[in-house]
């Protein structure tokens, strides 16, 4: 009789705390994940349960905080992790720096500085050979419009580094004096000047096991995301496997991998197809997607993307056995500064069309003061169709339903 094989040690994950609540709740509830939390002391998210979390300081050196972390680790017995995962965009410098400190895998320095960096993003996309939006530095109205006058109005202006569309402009002519007060008013920061593609934005999401993209998940936007902040649907609606894709996402993403020398984790990029059919590379992020896209890709295919995503961070290759053959879209409910006096139900909107789950963040009572990001919302639902034409009705739908009224 043989001996029994040995049960492998679970591993153990660092991951940083972050708004992708549902990712953290899955990988904090996997049996087979030690997790460990780390939130850096800028971070506004609250620690899921009162669980035990390092406190990241950002005007300490790294090496003198993994020091004073590995000490914690000791004191409260807790399993010393050998993986690591940052789903905040905000942290990346701070989290990767203190990850290479404490010895555990990390984005290094320049993999950071191309997926943080607009300006950077632009070299990272030559290297990958895709096409991308034209762009030039600018401290000044004038440098804008001398941009204009070479590519035409309007011009997107936005910071180098910044997340969620927030100091994002689409400036035309008239706005020239507007645009140039922020600029001055903040010589703390980069700003660009970049080409306004008039087309169709997507999403591109991948996992990456050991250089190789396992897999690629396309969504449409219903609206571009700046336009998303005056008023227009905002959104994004996974195709579903059986429709055509606009461009062949595994190999975009396989050419970023390369590029970037991305050993394992999450991909989430953006890009466009012009009205005239071609492609434009957009931004691209070394951390899982925005909001509840990830949980979107998982419903298209019937299949558990958190598990899959927690997975490539501990090192296992992804299991991506799909069952369902459908587009799911995530709306993100509409929001607007003032105090709640009536909202619509969960309950109302689970009995529309086509909505399969959702969450309310806004309650009666609650005063809301949204931020001018797209990322702003009352909450979410996720809806389904056969594809995403159908997706797109019915979201349209839910938001001719949706009540929110504010004092």
């Amino acid at each position: 009789m043989s001996a029994p094989r040995p049960r492998p040690e679970r591993p153990a994950l660092l991951l940083v705390i972050s708004r992708r609540r549902r990712f953290t709740r899955h990988v904090l509830d996997r049996p087979d994940i030690d997790t460990v939390l780390l939130c850096p002391e800028t971070s506004t998210v609250e620690v899921p349960d009162g669980r035990p979390a390092f406190r990241l300081r950002a005007g300490v050196p790294a090496e003198e905080e993994a020091a004073r972390y590995r000490r914690w680790l000791f004191d409260l017995g807790l399993p010393r992790p050998a993986f690591f995962c940052n789903p905040d965009e905000a942290a990346q410098p701070l989290a990767h720096r203190f990850a290479a400190a404490a010895g555990l895998p990390h984005l290094s320095p320049r993999q950071v500085r191309l997926v943080t960096d607009k300006v950077a993003m632009k070299e990272l996309f030559a290297a990958a050979d895709l096409p991308a939006a034209r762009f030039r530095p600018v401290t000044s109205a004038t440098e804008v419009k001398e941009f204009a006058d070479r590519h035409g109005w309007p011009v997107i202006v936005k910071p180098a580094v910044s997340g969620s569309a927030v100091d994002t402009w689409k400036v035309d002519a008239d706005r020239l004096a507007a645009i140039d007060l922020t600029l001055r008013s903040r010589p703390d920061r980069r700003w660009i000047a970049e080409e306004y593609v008039r087309g169709t934005e997507h999403q591109l999401c991948a996992l990456v096991h050991e250089g190789k993209v396992q897999d690629a998940y396309i969504a449409v936007n219903p609206a571009p995301i700046l336009d998303t902040l005056e008023g227009a649907v905002n959104g994004d609606i996974t195709l579903a496997p059986s429709e055509p894709e606009p461009v062949d996402g595994r190999a975009v993403a396989q050419r970023i991998t390369d590029a970037l020398d991305l050993r394992t984790g999450y991909l989430h990029g953006e890009f466009f197809i012009r009205d005239d059919g071609s492609f434009v590379m957009g931004e691209i992020a070394a951390r899982p997607g925005g909001a509840e896209l990830p949980t979107s890709h998982g419903l298209s295919r019937g299949f558990d993307m958190l598990a899959a995503v927690a997975d490539v961070y501990v090192g296992r290759r992804p299991e991506l056995t799909y069952t369902r053959d459908r587009s799911v879209g995530e709306l993100l409910l509409p929001t607007r500064p003032g105090v709640v006096t009536d909202i619509s139900s969960l309950a109302e909107l689970l009995a529309l069309p086509g909505v399969v789950c959702g969450e309310l963040t806004a309650a009666v009572g609650d005063r809301l003061d949204p931020p001018r990001a797209s990322n702003a919302a009352s909450g979410h639902v996720h809806i389904e169709g056969e594809n995403s034409g159908v997706v797109r009705e019915r979201m349209a739908e839910v938001l001719s339903r949706f009540r929110l009224e504010v004092a």
